[in-house]
């Protein structure tokens, strides 16, 4: 990697008049802001804008129209985007990027792209992934104070609310909402709440979906500056994640989020040492989607018994994800390969028989009974007798957590780095 990276700041959000702000505010002679504007997906065009301030204060911009050459939307902008990362860090005078994102792309899958797809054929540059040129400083997740609880908790989808015209395109306004929040390293809540009531429900929201991250309250008498926005970068704890991703077998409460209730909202915690029955499971997953913000966890499904599933819930969508496989799955070198902290964690409850294997669950509830997400998930664990039937009357169980899709599709000359990592399967259960 490159002895000096350039710093990326991501700024995400629903709130178009807090993101452009905010982006504006972070644009300093040396800054290039790069925005994807997806308002003509629909007609097959995508519009890049990069804007870059001199030192004597005057904004310039090139805009590039882009042809989509296929269907695949993440393809086109990672096609585009990884290599301008690695160019423009080799550019004169380019002290740091700020990428304004379009609402329609998450910031998760965006900044795993940075860290891993492989970009190829970049003058003056070894093939790799764009990390090897930049490192994401920040992502600034911007919330609008009046709409965003609505979005987080609801369950129509982009197409249903006419934000993208592609019915395969299966995600809810509140996945993304959610996402734009749960990966921030800091926070901008512009505007006002409906009443009192409702920012103190949304305060406390945050403060466990993004424990660590500063916020910045942008209201009238209380602007996006440049000066706030300094002081907000500033703010971000060295713990924060700054783009990393989270796998299935990292801890569940990262930053220490508050674990009593606030305003009714609290988050339940779900364990259970004996594997899940795929079918019971499956009728049980309403308890996640009902007066639930959002959920996250690995699972031990009995017919799986190999790799553990990732599930993340937000509103009334959900994800079922491979999260790889048990440590008591792997061969001693492929353990050996693994985090150190995940391995010595996994040993301080290591089963004699099933080794690892568990299923935690965190769920952020809004008004939803934490009494009846445990029993109704309680219900879902094998039985004794199921548990005395043993791996061999598992395997017997239909699964209907089992037929996957992979995505994102690799296409063209941005490849995989890891075959494994850059497959996100699910089952079709949104």
């Amino acid at each position: 990697m490159s002895s000096r990276r350039t710093p990326v700041v991501v700024v995400t959000g629903f709130d178009a008049v807090a993101v452009d702000a905010v982006a504006r505010s972070a644009q300093t002679p040396g800054t290039v802001v790069v925005h994807h504007d997806l308002v003509e997906l629909s007609l097959g065009i995508i519009t890049r804008t990069m804007r870059s301030l001199d030192t004597d204060g005057v904004v310039r911009a090139q805009v590039t129209r882009i042809d989509l050459d296929h269907g695949c939307v993440s393809c086109a902008l990672r096609e585009d985007l990884l290599p301008l990362l690695r160019a423009l860090h080799r550019r004169e005078g380019v002290e740091r990027i700020v990428l304004q994102l379009d609402p329609l792309i998450e910031p998760e899958p965006l900044c795993w792209a940075i860290d891993a797809v492989v970009v190829a054929d970049v003058p003056g540059a070894v093939d790799g992934p764009a990390a090897r040129d930049v490192r994401i400083e920040a992502v600034v997740g911007c919330v609008d104070a009046g709409t965003w609880l609505t979005d987080a908790t609801g369950d129509t989808t982009l197409s249903e609310v006419g934000l993208i015209r592609d019915e395969d395109d299966e995600r809810t306004v509140a996945q993304l909402a959610v996402g734009h929040v749960g990966h921030a390293d800091a926070l901008v809540v512009h505007g006002v709440a409906e009443d009192g009531w409702q920012a103190a429900l949304l305060m406390a929201v945050l403060a466990r979906l993004a424990p660590i991250a500063p916020v910045l309250l942008a209201l009238p008498e209380r602007p996006i500056t440049e000066t706030v926005v300094g002081t907000l970068l500033a703010a971000v704890p060295d713990t924060a994640r700054r783009g990393a991703m989270t796998g299935a077998h990292d801890p569940l409460l990262p930053g220490q989020p508050p674990l009593d209730a606030d305003c009714g909202v609290r988050l339940v915690e779900f364990h259970s040492d004996r594997p899940m029955h795929p079918g019971r499971l499956h009728d049980a997953i309403d308890c996640l989607l009902e007066g639930v913000v959002c959920s996250r966890g690995r699972l031990w499904l009995a017919t799986q018994p190999d790799e553990a599933l990732w599930i993340e819930s937000a509103g009334g969508g959900l994800r079922v994800a491979t999260g790889g496989p048990w440590l008591a799955a792997m061969s001693d070198d492929e353990v050996d390969a693994c985090d150190p902290e995940r391995v010595s964690m996994a040993a301080l409850r290591w089963h004699p028989e099933f080794g690892d294997r568990d299923t935690s669950i965190v769920v952020l509830s809004l008004r939803a009974d934490p009494a009846y997400i445990q029993e109704t998930l309680r219900g879902a664990c094998l039985t004794d007798v199921e548990m005395a039937a043993g791996p061999a009357g598992w395997a017997m169980f239909d699964d209907p957590f089992g037929s996957f899709h992979r995505d994102p599709c690799v296409d063209g000359e941005v490849v995989a780095d890891d075959a494994d990592a850059a497959s996100s399967a699910h089952p079709d259960l949104q």
